[in-house]
């Protein structure tokens, strides 16, 4: 782009657009102008290796995935669009390709965004409570410093207090159980962790009213709330909780899927089978607005099963859930991760990474825990490592500014929680090769020595 008419558009943004997550009245947001492969380019011509794929987690093929373009193109002409009371060719391939990645899930519903994948799971426990137990069977428990989404509901869902400030009353019937941070053990320094988890979340389970807990949701691995791998056993235990309990599990992919973590899905580590699945971001690597809430056949058909009842089906639409664009992206990048090895690259990569961050703690006292799987990776700061007493925001502000000045884009947990935005957060585009990883690992080693 030429540099007058760059300049216009810098001007335009600052007068019309309202960006995400930025005051701005302290803060100019970056215009970025090209992106390719692992490398975007802002205004000024810097280029930047990012470790963020895409800011929130998104990008996770990358940039410049020509494939990705001629395939939304092609759909486009021939159709880019029908309601999704109708079928078209494209949403009927990507689903079926979708749930064989998926064993024991059966149904695709398509809409936009995660917090509308996740909104339609509570709506679906909703009316499975109303239709089976009478409407008593309607809260769903959430755990703390797991993030669902942006809407009030799925606020009313999600345990950071700080996004929540500002934004009540919140929906009813949202229920937050403890967290699953071993580094950060409401039982002290304990052998028996997950046993402890789970029984205290059977302690809210009971303490609510195990006939008035329709589903527990969590995220496989929590992200935003701090890159939190859960103990070993902890999901199974969940599990095994909901099916003593006649809950349904509600695994959040949003963030993990498609991917991220090494496999195609976060909880495809932990040997579990959830009654539903939500996901987004990395589904079609942001080429395309898609979302997708999958459902076991047993979900469907609960909610399918009664034609001589007006209301026993799933009365929902989202507008944009008929866009064809989503599909034929997200069908494309799947095809792109098989071709190209990306769970492969992004499990070993990952562990190449954690090896480096690991080192890292050695050197820096200020590093109190390194934890992920594949290319989702956290590195958790405090001021002395027996205390455990988190850093200020600020300091992860300056850790993050220093590698961005360096042609660096990393992570941060960002205004979630009173006391804990204290970590670093690293989410690479899954080609990453061992260069590009040390690169971001020498970034934030000396980001840290200039403290």
């Amino acid at each position: 782009m030429e540099m007058d008419i760059l300049e216009d558009v810098i001007e335009l943004d600052s007068a019309h657009v309202w960006h995400h997550m930025t005051q701005h009245a302290t803060a100019k947001a970056p215009m970025f102008v090209k992106g390719e492969g692992s490398y975007v380019w802002d205004s000024n011509g810097k280029q930047y290796l990012d470790a963020t794929a895409g800011g929130v987690w998104c990008v996770n093929v990358g940039y410049g995935r020509e494939s990705i373009a001629e395939a939304v193109k092609e759909q486009l002409v021939q159709l880019n669009y029908f309601a999704g009371s109708g079928a078209t060719p494209i949403g009927s391939q990507f689903a079926a390709k979708l749930v064989s990645l998926m064993p024991g899930m059966s149904r695709v519903y398509f809409s936009n965004s995660g917090s509308e994948a996740n909104e339609k799971a509570y709506k679906m426990v909703r009316q499975i409570s109303e239709k089976y137990y009478g409407g008593n069977k309607s809260k769903v428990l959430y755990r703390e410093r797991d993030y669902h989404g942006t809407t009030i509901t799925c606020l009313s869902s999600s345990g950071q207090e700080e996004r929540r400030n500002q934004y009540g009353p919140f929906t009813p019937g949202f229920v937050e159980f403890p967290h699953c941070c071993e580094y950060r053990s409401q039982y002290g320094d304990v052998d028996n962790y997950s046993e402890l988890s789970l029984k205290a979340l059977e302690e809210v389970i009971l303490a609510e009213g195990a006939d008035t807990v329709g589903a527990i949701v969590v995220e496989p691995i929590t992200a935003g709330g701090g890159v939190i791998v859960p103990p070993e056993g902890y999901l199974k235990g969940v599990q095994a909780l909901c099916q003593k309990y006649d809950m349904l599990l509600h695994i959040d992919e949003v963030v993990c899927g498609l991917g991220r973590t090494g496999k195609w899905f976060g909880y495809q580590h932990f040997d579990v089978k959830p009654d539903i699945v939500t996901m987004a971001k990395g589904l079609a690597s942001a080429y395309a607005p898609i979302s997708c809430t999958v459902v076991t056949e047993e979900i469907f058909q609960k909610l399918n099963n009664q034609p001589e009842d007006r209301e026993s089906y799933f009365r929902d639409i989202s507008t944009f859930g008929g866009c064809t664009s989503g599909p034929a992206a997200a069908l494309e990048n799947l095809a792109i991760i098989e071709r190209e090895g990306l769970l492969e690259n992004s499990s070993k990569m990952g562990d190449y990474l954690l090896t480096r961050l690991s080192l890292l703690k050695q050197k820096y006292d200020i590093i109190g825990d390194v934890r992920g799987k594949g290319l989702f990776l956290g590195m958790e700061l405090v001021q002395d490592r027996g205390t455990k007493e988190p850093v200020d925001e600020s300091v992860l502000m300056k850790i993050v500014a220093h590698c961005s000045q360096n042609g660096v884009l990393i992570g941060r947990t960002n205004r979630s929680f009173k006391k804990y935005n204290n970590t670093l957060c690293l989410s690479p585009i899954l080609t990453l090769t061992q260069e590009q990883a040390d690169t971001i690992v020498d970034a934030i080693d000396a980001a840290l020595a200039s403290l």
